[in-house]
């Protein structure tokens, strides 16, 4: 079984570069810029996780967690994003173009600042201390 870690966002943005702080701490994941390459960078991979920035009504550190097929991306809170295109949108034309991974779980890292040249927040650094070691385990 292959396996593809992707952090998506902009480090650049705080809190936005959380998926990115999890996929580089790894040491196995690869880094989207922009959901756009999701498709390319999971292409031929059978289990494949996604981490991204999320914003909801959540405490900042929250994480959440979704398995695409057994329950729907919630929009309701991966909806925040630097990116022109968002997770979900890309998610939803993979399964239309029929692209997706067998197994494909995003997990969304809900956000404090996303300002310019902010560092992470303590929650979203703790967030991602935590979901680094979960897997890692994985």
């Amino acid at each position: 079984m292959t396996r593809v870690i992707i952090g998506v966002g902009n480090s650049a943005r705080g809190d936005d570069g959380a998926g990115v702080a999890v996929a580089q701490r790894l040491g196995i994941g690869v880094v989207a810029p922009t959901p756009f390459q999701l498709m390319d960078l999971w292409e031929g991979a059978d289990d494949v996780v996604v981490i991204d920035a999320a914003r909801s009504d959540a405490p900042s550190g929250t994480i959440h967690r979704f398995e695409i097929g057994i329950q729907p991306l919630a929009t309701d809170v991966l909806t925040t994003s630097t990116h022109s295109v968002g997770v979900v949108e890309v998610i939803e034309l993979a399964r239309a173009l029929h692209r997706l991974p067998e197994k494909l779980m995003v997990y969304g890292i809900e956000v404090g600042d996303i300002s310019h040249n902010a560092s992470l927040t303590p929650e979203v650094e703790s967030a991602v201390t935590r979901l680094v070691a979960e897997l890692g385990h994985a």
